[in-house]
């Protein structure tokens, strides 16, 4: 079994590439980074970069329990991790046969953010969202673009239709 993890900032493209690779390749399973509770979990992103951006705070032991029990238990050819930080986080690298980043500008996912989860919110709301991702989080996405994206082994462009995302990262997968 092959693990791959699809990194990329928030709303920039792991949970539709990961879900639209799992129709089109057999054997296939994923686990979702944003299905997890972690201790250690980040809440002030800004504090979290100045102070150096360890991504090792996140206690991934739920995350990596379950990749080791499907390790076992499955008869999986590959393993899609929807996961922000590639080899990053110390004590999942080793677990990663191949790390893919979609690179996706911040404005593109910023858009798909507010699409995607402020759909019933007002004006103010958004405009609120706005001033703390330029004053507090734009921050993170940025040390993200510094550190998940050379440290991965692919870099596509988020920038393309769905369909050749797809299409690039498939050939990548079926070629490990």
């Amino acid at each position: 079994m092959k693990i791959i993890a699809i990194a990329a900032v928030t709303a920039g493209g792991k949970t539709t590439i990961v879900n639209e690779i799992k129709q089109q390749i057999k054997n296939v399973k994923s686990l979702h980074f944003d299905d997890y509770s972690f201790e250690g979990e980040v809440d002030d992103f800004y504090s979290w970069v100045m102070q150096g951006a360890n991504y090792n705070v996140w206690d991934l032991s739920p995350l990596i329990k379950d990749i080791c029990e499907i390790e076992k238990s499955s008869k999986c050819d590959y393993l899609l991790l929807d996961y922000p930080f590639a080899y990053c986080h110390e004590a999942l690298r080793d677990y990663i046969d191949c790390a893919i980043f979609i690179d996706t500008p911040l404005d593109i996912a910023m858009a798909r953010r507010v699409l995607r989860d402020m759909k019933n919110a007002t004006g103010e709301e958004i405009r609120k969202e706005m001033e703390i991702y330029l004053r507090y989080a734009r921050i993170a996405y940025i040390q993200m673009l510094k550190d998940i994206l050379p440290s991965s082994d692919y870099v596509i462009d988020g920038t393309k239709e769905l369909a050749e995302k797809t299409d690039e990262i498939k050939k990548i997968i079926l070629s490990l």
